[in-house]
């Protein structure tokens, strides 16, 4: 089942981004082949984060659970809110994603 992490920074603590970024990106790459799409939220052009939309496969909510409470900016206490919905991909991606060359 796909799960999508809607999660949206405090941005009191826009810091913690940054200074955890490499233990982040790690922490994604050990679920690299589960991830259908990833990225951060930012302003209109494109630049100050300000939160995450993951959206990864995993076998239950409670593996999904399980996987966010350890992720690394969510230990530290980034994210203001954050959200876990199951997600049915029906729409072929075309827009928006990275060249495969």
């Amino acid at each position: 089942m796909l799960y999508a992490f809607m999660l949206e920074d405090d941005p009191a603590r826009s810091d913690i981004r940054q200074r955890l970024r490499q233990a982040h990106v790690a922490y994604l790459q050990a679920v690299a082949e589960q991830i259908a799409f990833a990225g951060p939220f930012t302003d209109d052009d494109g630049q100050a984060m300000s939160g995450s939309l993951l959206v990864i496969e995993f076998p239950s909510r409670a593996v999904a659970q399980e996987w966010m409470a350890g992720e690394p900016y969510n230990r530290a206490g980034l994210y203001a809110s954050s959200t876990i919905q199951t997600f049915v991909n029906r729409w072929p991606q075309k827009a928006g994603f990275p060249s495969a060359h």
